[in-house]
């Protein structure tokens, strides 16, 4: 009996051995690993439940936390922190990093995203051999992409979207003969695509968006796996790419493509999404296109097609969104489009469409503007007697503006505060054209943090605008909306038709200069849009009379109202507490980071000061004077027909440095920031620096000694020593020592860790407005 019951025992044991899920033991060299990364990673919250007693491989997954083990070995690892996170402090090493991830050797998914990782991608990551899938996006790598991520020979996807990186995009990434996924959208990469991609035949999503690419594109047709392509917000073109018929999303928008779109698009079955808008596109519009089988979504806003449209064209039934507005078409809407507008969002303004709207344009302006880049053949000569009607409307027109300004400059003269008026008479002639844009316009519209899209930012699309609504906006530049003149020109403030405020900059020019001379001009000036620039909307030109040369220029910008950082620090405004003085430093580095790197090219030596810099509702900090080429040439060609020198030994001049002069202007900023004090002279500055030398070198309560006493007891040491530090070093009289935009941006977010580690969590929610400030994910300014 006895050996009966042992039999039956062993059997019961055995039958649990073989019914009892087997659980996955971890090898202990890899959980102390996963403990390290821990360490590595700032101990953050998402990771507080790892300890030496973890059961790493049998933990439930999350959706900021999963592993994956098998035989004992991790086989994916997914960690997701918190997009606004700021870098992983100053002592992380991403090199050593990797070094821990390397003894992770059946890694097949590693995921980390919006960690704060900083520094450039090791080359180390090739000894990670089993990785298919890569995605650190939303971190701080910058550098370039190493050649060693092409010996990863399983990689099938690549996501390094909004970190820093910059550089080419490696020709060594075509040796990836598995790769599917590659997404390194909002980075700075600059170069061309390389034409070996075109071997990349496993490739069906490629992401390339807010970057600063260029040329044209490789021969993609050969992909035949391709489906998305998003190369919106570069500098590509001018030929449409050559795609594959299998194409379902193709984004275009925001880049130098030009010519005519390729017949063959009709024959794209399967394209659900095309958006070609703000490019150079011209010629006939493709009506086919609103009736591609798939067709979702069509955007060609702001490009030049013309045709007629007709109300009996056929559309999708599931068309959602169409965008037609500023180009040259004419003839009827398509009822397709009308009908059922309940469920469809449909564009159209800014045409020569036969509507009863205001947003259309007469039906010869599409005509000229047609003839202007060679569309149409020119038309007839008139007859002599239309010609006659023509000279004599115009010589009633001069005399009658010359008497209106001579009205109109008396009383000027008498109040005193006018001074936009000009001698000679004047023709307005509005010139619409991509959205608003001359027709050799490139409009980019980057910007830089991790914003893509202009809605995001709440600011409307730029466009140009007749002096007709900058008159109507400022009744008719009376002196109630006169807001000042600078070496910038006359300054107007204005209210839109839709109820919007703007500030309207005019300025005058010499005869002579043609309105294609400012195109590059108007370019740049279109691309000024950015979550920390007093952002610009349009532009309109005004003409002289006689050789429709520029007369006047127009610069429409968003109007601030919530006043001057330095209201709000020392001259009686809400005076900002610790943490939004730092938000605010933060903005406004973002800001010349976007003006130095996020457009090509950069403006550099902007004159920044602190009376410069609003905060709109939201305490969101903002640059409002900023270096525009077109006013700098301007003011260079007044000095000129005012001198009778040459100049000729000033020509060329470039100085060095440049970016190192707006970090100098950015450190007096920083200082009064700290200091609560106003700053108007350069001996107050050299005086505060001396100060500002000697007491971080001293104890805490002597560095508290020239702080704003508003805020003495707010910030804590470790964090104001790092302000004090990046403001000295900012201040360097050699331009060479003082640190780069990175840098800088860097420290103060370090700051801004340590003082609401400092506080707690509870505490630092309550205070600041800005949460904290979406840290930026490209080396640009225009979220």
């Amino acid at each position: 009996m006895a050996r009966e019951g042992l039999v039956a025992c062993l059997l019961a044991v055995f039958v649990v051995l073989v019914l009892v899920p087997h659980t996955q033991q971890l090898q202990s060299s890899q959980a102390w690993s996963l403990l390290r990364i821990k360490r590595f990673l700032n101990y953050p919250p998402i990771l507080s439940s790892w300890n030496t007693t973890t059961d790493f491989c049998n933990a439930d997954p999350t959706p900021f936390l999963t592993i994956v083990c098998y035989e004992e070995s991790i086989t994916q690892l997914h960690i997701s922190g918190d997009e606004s996170l700021a870098p992983l402090p100053r002592s992380f090493s991403i090199d050593s990093f990797f070094t821990t991830l390397t003894r992770l050797p059946n890694l097949k998914v590693l995921s980390l995203t919006s960690l704060g990782l900083w520094g450039p991608l090791p080359a180390k990551i090739s000894r990670l051999s089993s990785l298919e899938i890569i995605n650190m996006s939303s971190n701080y790598l910058y550098g370039s992409i190493p050649r060693e991520v092409s010996s990863l020979g399983h990689l099938q996807t690549l996501l390094l979207d909004h970190n820093m990186i910059s550089g080419q995009i490696p020709d060594a990434l075509s040796e990836l003969s598995l790769l599917a996924v590659l997404n390194l959208q909002n980075n700075t990469l600059t170069g061309t695509l390389p034409e070996s991609f075109s071997n990349l035949e496993s490739l069906r999503v490629l992401v390339l968006s807010s970057n600063s690419l260029s040329g044209n594109l490789p021969d993609l047709s050969g992909l035949s796996n391709l489906q998305v392509l998003n190369l919106e917000n570069n500098y590509l073109g001018p030929h449409f790419p050559s795609l594959g018929r299998k194409v379902v999303s193709v984004m275009l928008r925001k880049n130098r493509f030009g010519g005519g779109l390729p017949a063959d698009l009709s024959s794209y079955f399967l394209l659900e999404r095309l958006d070609v808008s703000f490019n150079k596109f011209v010629g006939p519009f493709l009506p086919s296109l609103l009736s591609l089988p798939s067709i979702r979504y069509l955007s060609i806003a702001g490009n030049r097609f013309t045709g007629m449209l007709f109300q009996n064209m056929t559309c999708n039934d599931d068309l959602h969104f169409v965008d037609l507005s500023s180009n040259l078409l004419s003839g009827n809407l398509p009822m397709c489009l009308i009908s059922d507008s309940k469920r469809k969002v449909v564009l159209y303004s800014s045409n020569c469409l036969e509507i009863k709207d205001y947003s259309q344009h007469p039906s010869s302006f599409c005509r000229t503007q047609a003839l202007a880049v060679g569309i149409l053949p020119p038309r007839e000569k008139r007859a002599p007697g239309g010609k006659a009607v023509i000279v004599i409307g115009t010589v009633v027109g001069v005399v009658g503006s010359i008497f209106l300004v001579g009205l109109a400059m008396f009383f000027a003269i008498r109040r005193g505060s006018i001074k936009w008026l000009m001698n000679k008479p004047r023709r307005r002639i509005v010139e619409h054209a991509s959205n608003g844009y001359p027709f050799k316009l490139l409009p980019d519209g980057r910007y830089i943090s991790q914003t893509m899209k202009y809605g995001a930012l709440g600011i409307p699309s730029y466009r140009s605008y007749s002096v007709e609504e900058l008159e109507a906006a400022t009744n008719n530049f009376e002196a109630a909306s006169f807001m000042g003149q600078s070496s910038h020109g006359q300054m107007y403030r204005g209210r839109l038709q839709d109820g919007s405020l703007v500030a309207i900059r005019s300025l005058n020019f010499k005869q002579g200069q043609n309105s294609h001379n400012f195109n590059h001009h108007i370019e740049l000036v279109s691309k000024l849009r950015h979550r920390h620039l007093v952002s610009a909307l349009g532009h309109c030109f005004e003409y002289y009379l006689d050789d429709s040369s520029v007369s006047r220029l127009f610069l429409v910008f968003e109007y601030v109202m919530t006043g001057t950082l330095r209201s709000n620090i020392s001259e009686g405004g809400q005076r900002l507490t610790w943490i939004q003085r730092i938000s605010a430093a933060i903005c406004v580095i973002k800001g010349i980071q976007f003006l130095h790197g996020g457009i090509m090219p950069g403006l550099f030596s902007n004159n920044l000061k602190i009376t410069n810099i609003y905060l709109d509702p939201n305490l969101v900090a903002k640059i409002s004077s900023y270096n525009l080429p077109v006013v700098e040439e301007n003011m260079k060609a007044m000095v000129q027909a005012g001198s009778s020198s040459s100049g000729s030994n000033e020509s060329g001049y470039r100085p060095k440095h440049l970016d190192k002069i707006d970090i100098y202007d950015f450190g007096v900023i920083l200082l009064e920031i700290v200091s609560g004090r106003p700053i108007a002279l350069t001996n107050e500055v050299n005086i505060m620096t001396e100060e500002l030398q000697e007491s971080i070198i001293t104890d805490g309560a002597a560095r508290r000694s020239i702080v704003d006493p508003f805020i003495r007891r707010q910030c804590c040491d470790e964090s104001l020593k790092t302000v004090m530090d990046i403001c000295l070093r900012c201040l360097s009289e050699e331009p060479t020592q003082r640190p780069s935009v990175e840098d800088v941006l860097w420290n103060l977010q370090f700051a801004v860790q340590v003082q609401e580690s400092w506080r707690g969590d509870s505490q630092s929610s309550e205070d600041s407005p800005l949460s904290p400030f979406q840290p930026s994910r490209s080396l640009v300014a225009f979220d």
